[in-house]
C-alpha cells in the first residue's frame, strides 16, 4: 500500500515543487491550502490548477481568519507590501505571525484522521525573506512536539515526519528541481501584492527571489508580470 502525506500547498513556487517532490517519492499526496485573509487570495486558484495538474488524490481549502489578528502586510490591508528587497538580518512587515504553526496544525489533524505519518512543507531557509518558522531549528521543534501530541506518536505505533524537502536548496536549485519534475510553474503565483487582474507586481521580495532564480538557472519565468524586478 501506498503512503499518504499531507502536503501544504499555497499555490507558490516552493509548494508546486514539494507536492511534485512528495509525489514522486511514491506518496499518494493530499493537498491542504488556507484561504486566512491574505490580501494575495489569487494563490488558491493557483493551488487548485496545481493540485490537478499534479495529481493529488484530494485538495482542501480551509478558512480561517488571521486577518483578525492583522500585524502583517499580508493581512492587514493598512500595512503597504514593501516593494524592495528585504534586509537580512530583519523580520518584514509581511511575516504572517505563527502561520506556519497554525498550518502545520491544521496538516497534523488531516494527517492522523487520514493515517499519514508524512507532512511536506516547502519552507526554505537558504533564499528566503527571514521568516522565524522557516528555519530547521523550528520544523525539528515542531516535529518532536507533534510526536508527543498525537495518538500513534504516544502508543509508539510510528512516528510523524515533517518533510522539508526544499529548505537548503536555494531558488534556482528549487526551480531546476521542478522543471525535471514537470512543475508548470506558469500557474504558480509567489507574488505578496498581485494587480487585480492576477498579474505578479515583479518588485515585492517575493517576486524578486522568483525571478533571481529563474534568471540564474538562465530561464524566463512564465509567470505573468506587470514589471520586471531588475535585482
Amino acid at each position: 500500500m501506498r503512503k499518504k502525506a499531507v502536503v501544504l500547498l499555497s499555490g507558490g513556487l516552493d509548494s508546486a515543487t514539494a507536492l511534485a517532490i512528495a509525489k514522486d517519492q511514491g506518496y499518494d499526496c493530499y493537498a491542504l491550502s488556507f484561504r486566512y485573509g491574505q490580501r494575495h487570495a489569487v494563490e488558491l486558484e493557483c493551488a487548485a490548477q496545481i493540485a490537478k495538474t499534479l495529481g493529488a488524490v484530494e485538495h482542501r481549502t480551509v478558512t480561517i481568519d488571521l486577518g483578525a489578528f492583522g500585524g502583517s502586510a499580508l493581512t492587514d490591508m493598512n500595512i503597504a507590501v514593501p516593494h524592495k528587497a528585504s534586509k537580512p538580518d530583519e523580520i518584514p512587515v509581511t511575516y504572517v505571525p505563527a502561520r506556519n504553526t497554525v498550518f502545520l496544525s491544521y496538516a497534523l489533524a488531516w494527517a492522523e484522521v487520514l493515517g499519514s505519518f508524512d507532512i511536506f512543507i516547502g519552507v526554505n531557509a537558504l533564499d528566503y525573506s527571514g521568516y522565524p518558522d522557516c528555519r530547521p531549528e523550528f520544523i525539528a521543534a515542531y516535529e518532536a512536539m507533534a510526536n508527543l501530541a498525537t495518538k500513534a506518536g504516544v502508543t509508539g505505533t510510528e512516528k510523524l515526519t515533517v518533510h522539508t524537502p526544499l529548505i537548503y536548496l536555494t531558488k534556482a536549485q528549487i526551480i531546476q528541481k521542478g522543471l525535471e519534475l514537470g512543475v508548470d510553474y506558469s500557474v504558480t503565483s509567489s507574488c505578496y501584492d498581485p494587480a487585480p487582474d492576477g498579474k505578479a507586481c515583479g518588485t515585492c521580495d517575493s517576486c524578486r527571489l522568483r525571478l533571481k532564480g529563474f534568471r540564474e538557472i538562465g530561464a524566463k519565468d512564465p509567470r505573468e508580470y506587470s514589471q520586471m524586478s531588475k535585482v
